[in-house]
Parts: structure tokens; sequence; C-alpha cells
């Protein structure tokens, strides 16, 4: 087995605490009853597929998303609703990546879109108050800035050839099985980030 050189992480519920039960609530209360078919952790549909790659625009979600609403619906309500799902940075596992960062080279690879990557930055602002979430690695991928994203095999060897990066030299680290089950198949080292697990608790 090669050794590993690379530490590839997922962000939400791996560096991000985030929980799809209160956005998906938010939006129930909006009147999207079917929202769970349409959004969770292990899939999404077309829509949000479309904005996690960069495909559509924030207001074109916004207007499809609003034909499953009440009709009093407004953006503001759909954003906050939409954001519910990010809470909170684990600070203890971000300092542990500049602990990580003297023995492998760290990156990031995120299935987010460009309404998250605002608030979730906005969220970093807060609670670190200085630097930037990117700071952390030598390089971020985001999926709606490369339009690919996870777990299909095509979004890993981007992120590998980009990097200049071997598979076999790399762990990937997610709380998605799906996801975990990609990265194996691109030919990566892979470790799935149980409920109340942190990056911190893994042995490299």
């Amino acid at each position: 087995m090669a050794k590993i050189k690379n530490l590839l992480f997922d962000l939400g519920g791996v560096l991000l605490n985030i929980d799809y039960n209160k956005t998906a609530d938010a939006f129930k209360k909006l009147g999207v009853q079917q929202f769970d078919e349409l959004y969770s952790q292990s899939g999404a549909n077309h829509l949000f597929e479309a904005l996690e790659t960069g495909k559509i625009s924030e207001d074109d979600f916004y207007k499809t998303i609003l034909q499953y609403c009440y009709p009093s619906t407004n953006k503001e309500q759909l954003t906050t609703a939409w954001n519910a799902i990010l809470l909170n940075f684990r600070i203890k596992s971000l300092h542990h990546l500049s602990e990580l960062k003297n023995k492998y080279n760290i990156y990031l690879l995120s299935n987010t879109n460009s309404i998250h990557l605002k608030a979730f930055n906005k969220i970093f602002d807060e609670e670190i108050g200085n630097g930037h979430l990117d700071d952390y690695f030598i390089k971020a991928y985001y999926s709606h800035k490369i339009h690919l994203r996870k777990p299909y095999s095509s979004t890993y060897q981007f992120v590998l050839d980009d990097a200049g990066i071997y598979a076999e030299e790399t762990l990937f680290i997610d709380d998605s099985i799906v996801n975990i089950e990609g990265a194996k198949k691109a030919g990566l080292a892979a470790h799935h980030l149980l409920a109340g697990q942190k990056i911190e608790d893994i042995t490299f």
C-alpha cells in the first residue's frame, strides 16, 4: 500500500456541523412537504444538483423552489430555510488541520453552492474572526465552482489531476457513505467519519 501523502476533506459533517432536519423542517413550514424526496444527505434531485454544480443561478433556484411553497413565501424566507442546515464550525477540528499540514498536503472537496458558501464564510468570520476557511488548505474545491459533485468518479479525478496528486497516496474523509464509495471507485483510500466522530480522533 502506498504511503498517504495527501488528505482530502469533506466540509459539512466533517469540519462544519450541519443538520439536514433543520432545513427540511424549515422548508416544510413554507409548504414544501415533499422536501425529503428532493434533498437529503445521500442524494439530491436535479434542481439541487444543478445548483450544486453551478448550472443554474441562485435566482433560478429560488424561482423553481417557490413553485413548491405557499404563495406568500419570499426570497428571504427561502434563504433562511436553505441556510438553516449550517450550524457552527468544529474549532478543534480546524486547529487539528493546522497540525496535519505539517505532515500532509491538505485539500477540501465539498458539495456546496453559492448561497451556502456565502453563509458559512459569514459563520467562519463570526466564529474565527481572522483569515479564511480556504487558508487551511492548499486548495479548496467547491462543486458549484468546478461544476462537478460527489460521488461521481470524474469529480475525484478532476481534483487529483488539478492538484497533481495520486489516488493511491490520497485519503478522503467524508461523513456520507455514498461519497466514500465514490472515492474508493476512483482509487482513493477513504475514511467514513461516523456520527459523533471527529477528525482529531482518526489515526492517520
